[in-house]
């Protein structure tokens, strides 16, 4: 049949352009991605080892941060390591079940971290505005609950996207000019009726993006309320410290987020849509453990006593191989 009739073809897979046609600019997008990749995924683990190892640091704020950590890891897998693999391999297809596969962890893990940076901002919210009764507030119960809740939501919605993705029929056109297989993109491919998937995707594009920055706002407009009526200037930046890591990962997050749904100006195919997309899906990933690093005392205590274990390990490691394996003079 004829394209002109519309031939509703089965898909087998669909084609990612990624960033460059270029041959000699693959090797230096291979090498800077999968630079960004190591250091985001050891970045993030080495905050979650520190949470973990630390008995100090098993309090509401970290055990929000440890699981935003691991799920800037699995962020960042879900698209990362198949546009190196195609650089790689000199490919740029993906097959049907991959590019939804590859949909739904992304629209999960995307989800989860809008609201564990809701959840970490209500609970400095809850900190610094009800300090006397934080601790029976933020409960482990609760933070549980909180982090529970959140996952089956963003299961739930990926799954019901995924679903109604698998119904639609495409046309010959099966090109996405992107690293990763976008929703929206995607959609504007099908050849059937997709108005219930773009009315799901705003509804919940705009529930995710406007409740809980909502949240966030609300949180921070009590907490500089509260902080600015503390008398002493000591106490007022101690307030504002332990407010200040948070703050610049909402901003970092939010502000690459919101700005490529929200610009006029970047379209999900064209170039400068997809160097938005790479700040909030990669470098916002890898630079968190960077900010609370370098912003937050208790985790460089906590990274340093996790170094000096690592060390002390070694030197019995290798001393008993040593011992095991004298070198003979």
């Amino acid at each position: 049949m004829e394209l002109g009739n519309q031939n509703h073809t089965s898909v087998s897979e669909f084609l990612l352009l990624g960033f460059s046609q270029n041959s000699e600019d693959q090797p230096m997008l291979f090498g800077v991605f999968i630079l960004m990749f190591v250091v985001t995924v050891l970045g993030n683990l080495l905050i979650i080892l520190a949470i973990s190892c630390d008995s100090h640091l098993h309090t509401p704020m970290y055990f929000f941060l440890s699981n935003l950590s691991f799920t800037d890891i699995c962020f960042i897998s879900t698209t990362i390591p198949k546009m190196l693999v195609n650089i790689q391999t000199h490919s740029k297809s993906i097959t049907y079940a991959g590019c939804i596969t590859q949909m739904y962890f992304f629209m999960v893990f995307g989800g989860m971290d809008t609201f564990l940076l809701t959840m970490m901002a209500y609970d400095r919210f809850v900190a610094i505005c009800h300090p006397l009764h934080y601790s029976v507030i933020m409960n482990p119960q609760l933070c549980g609950l909180l982090v529970l809740v959140s996952w089956c939501l963003s299961f739930s919605y990926s799954l019901i996207q995924s679903l109604l993705m698998l119904r639609l029929s495409f046309c010959t056109n099966w090109v996405l000019q992107h690293f990763y297989c976008e929703l929206a993109q995607a959609l504007t491919l099908a050849c059937s009726d997709t108005l219930v998937n773009h009315i799901l995707l705003y509804m919940v594009t705009g529930l995710l993006g406007f409740v809980p920055f909502s949240g966030i706002l609300f949180s921070y407009t009590r907490i500089v309320s509260s902080i600015l009526r503390i008398p002493s200037t000591d106490g007022k930046h101690k307030a504002f410290s332990t407010c200040g890591s948070h703050l610049s990962v909402v901003s970092l997050f939010y502000g690459t987020g919101l700005g490529v749904y929200l610009s006029s100006d970047v379209s999900s195919s064209s170039q400068k849509g997809m160097m938005a997309s790479v700040m909030y899906t990669v470098v916002t990933p890898m630079m968190n453990p960077f900010i609370y690093s370098l912003r937050n005392r208790e985790i460089q205590r906590a990274l340093e006593k996790l170094f000096g274990r690592i060390l002390i390990n070694y030197k019995i490691f290798t001393g008993r191989i040593l011992k095991q394996n004298p070198i003979e003079q």
